[in-house]
């Protein structure tokens, strides 16, 4: 999202274009990072596109499975920021009753 009802999306044949949001899905419809969406190429500029349709996840599922889109293409898989799948090495120190191992005495 860039703003001002304006996004940039990555498109299947691999350009990334400025999206103008219609007035009709501006706040009404809202849109997401990695969602699916219809856009409307403009004949005189190629870098540059209108935003028609927002794919639910089912209809996005649905063209995927009828060959509409291509089989790279990653339906509820939103891009992460790096940290998922990393576990964090914590242990905890308990025995079998739940107490704690070490004592306050020991401290």
């Amino acid at each position: 999202m860039l703003g001002n009802g304006r996004l940039e999306a990555l498109c299947f044949d691999g350009v990334k274009r400025l999206c103008h949001i219609r007035g009709k899905l501006r706040k009404k419809v809202w849109i997401n990072q990695s969602d699916i969406i219809l856009v409307g190429l403009r004949d005189y500029q190629d870098q540059k596109a209108d935003v028609i349709l927002k794919y639910t996840p089912d209809e996005a599922r649905n063209l995927k499975l009828y060959g509409e889109l291509p089989e790279t293409a990653k339906i509820n898989e939103a891009v992460g920021f790096g940290n998922e799948g990393v576990e964090d090495d914590i242990t905890f120190d308990f025995d079998a009753e739940g107490e704690d191992v070490d004592d306050i005495d020991d401290i």
